[in-house]
């Protein structure tokens, strides 16, 4: 196994801000049907290698980033390769994979405890004015980027607006049976604390309330299973100081 950090998360944003007519940008979440490399996506293998090969997380994020013509900047919560702890009902669940199957998350927190967040990363987020908490998997994709202490400690610290991204839907088993305020509480719980919460109209949690002000928006897609990122820049600028 390589010791390398988890970087489906990482392709995600990737491919999201990339040229779309970019032929590796339209490659990047296609995922193997046979063989041994079966279910793995060609983005992954090829961030894995490049890690591998450099030793250097940030340096192969921003090569490939440049490759793909990404608008914007990628830095990655950690330096280092960390491993996700979550804390359950039935005892300590680690690694992402394992944290994902789980749907008793209490706590997460990552390993090494002192990782450390690339300057690069800490320095975004002091000189931010919107932060975007989110979308994405509550426990093994927003918060395992927010519990790397450097970046608890700048969002802390900053000026910046700073808005929960609800999801569209709960994602199972980790988020089952979750409501809109249950989200809020667990970022709560780990020391993230967003001002405000944006929702879209046609979520599962549109018309809940939570101990957050809720700030409704048309966010979907048309599929309806994803966010669209016009309408939730749009939306999130609105909501600007």
């Amino acid at each position: 196994m390589l010791n390398v950090a988890a970087v489906g998360d990482l392709r995600k944003c990737l491919v999201a801000l990339a040229d779309p007519d970019n032929p590796l940008a339209a490659s990047f979440e296609h995922r193997f049907s046979v063989g041994e490399l079966r279910g793995h996506a060609v983005g992954n293998l090829l961030l894995v290698g490049l890690i591998d090969a450099t030793g250097d997380l940030e340096e192969s994020v921003r090569a490939v980033a440049q490759v793909m013509g990404v608008t914007g900047e990628i830095i990655p919560a950690s330096a280092e390769g960390v491993v996700l702890v979550a804390a359950t009902e039935e005892g300590d669940t680690r690694g992402q994979t394992e944290v994902m199957k789980s749907s008793s998350i209490r706590r997460i927190r990552v390993e090494p405890a002192h990782a450390a967040a690339p300057i690069a990363a800490v320095e975004a987020i002091e000189r931010a004015d919107l932060i975007l908490i989110g979308p994405g998997s509550l426990f093994t994709s927003v918060l395992a980027a927010c519990v790397v202490p450097g970046i608890t400690q700048a969002l802390a610290g900053t000026r910046a607006r700073k808005l929960y991204v609800a999801n569209l839907h709960e994602q199972l088993p980790e988020t089952e049976g979750y409501s809109l305020n249950d989200h809020v509480e667990a970022l709560l719980r780990h020391g993230v604390r967003p001002e405000a919460v944006l929702v879209d109209t046609a979520s599962a949690f549109a018309q809940q309330e939570c101990s957050l002000p809720v700030l409704r928006h048309d966010l979907s897609g048309r599929n309806g299973r994803v966010h669209d990122v016009q309408k939730l820049a749009d939306a999130a600028f609105a909501h600007v100081r």
